[in-house]
């Protein structure tokens, strides 16, 4: 419990606006929720949110320490009271996430509040399943990542062992991440392989397309399979024998037709026809194909997880069903 006497500079605010003010990592509705409780006195007694302090009013604030914190990127996770997660799947050690465009997967000099990483330690430590003022505690720590405007499944780590499993298996590929996407035209060949070498200009934040080795340039390699076309566009399955940055997206343009709503790879004179913004690119499919023993995650072996629906192919593509996967399929896109 911490109390707190009202002077002269405080005096005349409501009850909520105050704590708000003192408390900033404290979220209004759990505010709310803590005044309705009686875990917030004024003067020894329960009050209502919109009562107005007086000059000299004792506050007595039954609330845990951490929410008298200043704000940090490490403690923003406090300020949200209403998480944003779409979980596909969840056990003791890892976390299969649904991302959306638009949302991005770690704090940086843009977000810090609203990123993946931060509502998962707020839903985890909501749940009471992890909390960074526990002694010698883990933090939850994403397996992989993607891109902002892109969506997709993403692996979230509970445990320092799931994550070391996690990272291991991704390492010696045994995972295999399907993506779809919609691109500009038709791929001369349905079906195929894109194979050649990417150049990553970090000040830029892009990557260029090399037909030869060069120095600094990585491999970059890309099955892809043509599922359907329509007006001038082309659902596209791809699935990454190699995970570089933007590797489908610069891979597809460089090969002349760009994905749809991709402005940096893309054209958005041609992308303001079909009137999206941000890369028609979801990953919508993940597989266990371990080959060595995976300790705790062992029972993850053989199983398929799929998104439950992926805007673009409803907006282009209406009349096509993507096929659910037959081998061990949790989920799937209706």
């Amino acid at each position: 419990m911490k109390e707190f006497t009202i002077g002269k500079n405080d005096a005349g605010q409501r009850l909520d606006r105050w704590l708000a003010k003192t408390m900033p990592l404290l979220p209004a509705p759990l505010a709310q929720k803590y005044i309705r409780l009686k875990r917030v006195k004024v003067n020894g007694k329960g009050s209502k949110r919109d009562v107005r302090l007086q000059l000299g009013d004792v506050l007595q604030l039954y609330i845990n320490d951490e929410f008298f914190e200043r704000p940090t990127p490490e403690n923003a996770f406090l300020s949200l009271y209403q998480t944003k997660l779409n979980i596909l799947y969840e056990d003791e050690h890892i976390m299969l996430l649904d991302k959306r465009p638009g949302m991005v997967v770690h704090p940086d000099e843009t977000e810090r509040v609203n990123t993946l990483l931060t509502h998962i330690q707020a839903y985890l430590y909501q749940k009471k399943e992890w909390s960074p003022y526990w002694e010698n505690s883990f933090a939850p720590a994403l397996c992989n990542r993607i891109d902002r405007n892109t969506g997709g499944i993403v692996i979230a780590a509970k445990t320092a062992e799931g994550l070391r499993i996690m990272n291991q298996k991704i390492k010696d590929r045994e995972l295999e991440k399907s993506y779809l996407c919609v691109i500009q035209g038709k791929m001369a060949r349905p079906e195929g392989k894109l194979e050649n070498f990417l150049f990553k200009d970090e000040v830029k934040k892009q990557v260029y397309v090399r037909s030869k080795p060069e120095p600094g340039a990585k491999t970059a390699v890309t099955l892809y399979k043509t599922l359907c076309s329509s007006r001038g566009l082309s659902l596209v399955e791809c699935r990454l024998i190699t995970g570089r940055t933007h590797q489908i997206r610069a891979q597809f343009a460089a090969a002349g037709h760009p994905l749809v709503g991709d402005g940096k790879y893309g054209s958005e004179r041609e992308n303001k026809k079909f009137g999206r913004h941000g890369q028609a690119l979801y990953s919508y499919k993940l597989s266990f194909h371990f080959t060595t023993d995976a300790g705790v995650l062992q029972h993850l072996d053989g199983k398929v997880f799929q998104v439950e629906d992926v805007d673009f192919v409803r907006e282009y593509f209406p009349q096509y069903q993507v096929p659910r996967d037959t081998s061990d399929s949790t989920s799937s896109i209706s």
